[in-house]
């Protein structure tokens, strides 16, 4: 039985990199655009929620990434 773990391997990595503050943040809190400045507001919440809802959709149903583990 093989299971699909694209799903699971994209909503990792889309969580990691889309983290507002982590690597990037928009919007900032002195500039439309902040790297690594390791805070957040509540709009920059909602940007990169709505931001990682459309990868998920590109990812998962256009583009369509699967990888199968399991023999």
């Amino acid at each position: 039985m093989k299971t699909d773990w694209g799903p699971v391997f994209v909503a990792s990595v889309l969580f990691i990199l889309l983290t507002p503050g982590m690597l990037i943040q928009v919007p900032g809190r002195t500039r439309y655009v902040e790297f690594g400045n390791f805070q957040t507001s509540g709009l920059s919440i909602l940007v990169h929620s709505i931001l990682y809802l459309a990868f998920m959709c590109i990812f998962l149903i256009a583009i369509g990434v699967h990888m199968y583990i399991g023999s």
